[in-house]
């Protein structure tokens, strides 16, 4: 029994769901040589109790089928993932590799030196307790790139380190809003991402950065949106993830080639509405399209309501779960003018925060929060 204990920390077992019989005994084959445990596991049913397993394997191999499924269903991008199949890859069967964040595409018999490799290598868990949460407007001026920027601010003061992201090419800039305009350190702009990759601690060592906040904003220059691109942006909050940091990102609400990458990324979608009936109308669609990238949306709604619209029938008729409320923030708009985003002890906005921060601390497995 302790032989096997031991051999199972240095071998860890391979999660694997592959529907095509042959493909299957090829893998147990390959496995077998490596010295590798594999634990079957199909991921077209019992989707729910199969998310965990998802956040917490180490390696996960995966064909097509399952790949899809996983897709639909809202799994996070992670590491380890190896799509695995029967002839050569098709540019599906790539698209579909990408959107789950696998490391690799690997067609059997032919690739089985390769799969032999990751196999009898240790299996890497998740790293960290990192996660990726992205903030949302229901309409213009719904208060995104504020909360998103408490976020980073009470994170920070948590202890924890924050990467603040600006993922809106329109957006104002999140130095301006925290009062860091003049802070040197690169902004997209200045970021080349090389092969999809990018160090976390390099970001945080050339960035503006604060008492473990380091601040990735759009900036002044004329080509200040250049280096935000759907890449980009993925593979910055992949490595912010992959770091254990907590990523906050302030994201665009309109469909695009890099809200998607956003969407795809986070593992906890905060959509933020004042409490007024046409913000709920917006609040609809905006929220119909997160959806359909991301499974884990939760509201965030504040006021004041001029018209006594509540915050939990805002989110009964979203049918979205309420992850804050929050009563108007007294002077926000003067502080914000004359010197940046300064917060008091009883500010509403880090209240409201620090409930989302908390419901995000609790997600499955360190990794998603299943909403």
């Amino acid at each position: 029994m302790e032989t096997d204990s031991r051999q199972r920390s240095v071998h860890p077992a391979v999660t694997m769901s592959i529907e095509l019989r042959g493909l299957r005994e090829d893998v147990y084959r390959i496995a077998a040589a490596a010295d590798c445990v594999v634990e079957e596991q199909n991921l077209l049913v019992g989707i729910s109790s199969t998310r965990s397993i998802w956040d917490r394997a180490g390696t996960v191999l995966i064909d097509f089928a399952s790949a899809e499924t996983a897709l639909s269903a809202g799994y996070s991008r992670r590491a380890g993932v190896v799509l695995v199949t029967a002839s050569t890859p098709s540019l599906e069967d790539w698209r579909t590799a990408t959107a789950l964040g696998a490391e690799h595409v690997i067609s059997l018999p032919a690739d089985e030196d390769v799969l032999v490799r990751i196999l009898g290598e240790p299996a890497s868990a998740p790293t960290g307790d990192g996660g990726v949460i992205a903030v949302v407007g229901a309409r213009g001026g719904a208060g995104a790139s504020t909360f998103a920027a408490v976020l980073g601010l009470c994170g920070s003061g948590a202890s924890r380190r924050v990467l603040l992201v600006e993922g809106d090419r329109h957006g104002s800039g999140l130095d301006l809003l925290l009062g860091w305009e003049n802070t040197p350190g690169l902004r997209w702009s200045g970021l080349v991402v090389e092969s999809g990759r990018v160090s976390a601690d390099a970001l945080h060592g050339a960035l503006p950065s604060r008492d473990g906040l380091s601040v990735l904003a759009l900036g002044r220059s004329e080509s200040r949106s250049v280096g935000l691109t759907a890449v980009a942006v993925t593979a910055v909050l992949d490595a912010g993830r992959a770091a254990g940091d907590l990523v906050v990102c302030d994201a665009p609400r309109y469909p695009s080639d890099v809200s998607d990458a956003v969407y795809d990324a986070a593992d906890l979608v905060a959509l933020i509405l004042p409490a007024e009936l046409r913000a709920v109308t917006s609040a609809e669609a905006v929220a119909a399209y997160v959806a359909d990238r991301n499974a884990n949306v939760g509201l965030v709604v504040r006021g004041p309501a001029p018209g006594g619209l509540r915050a939990n029938d805002i989110a009964v008729a979203l049918d979205l779960p309420l992850l804050a409320s929050m009563r108007a923030e007294p002077g926000l708009a003067e502080r914000l003018e004359r010197g940046g985003l300064m917060l008091g002890r009883r500010s509403p906005l880090s209240a409201a925060a620090n409930e989302v921060l908390e419901t995000f601390a609790h997600k499955p497995g360190g990794q998603r929060w299943a909403a």
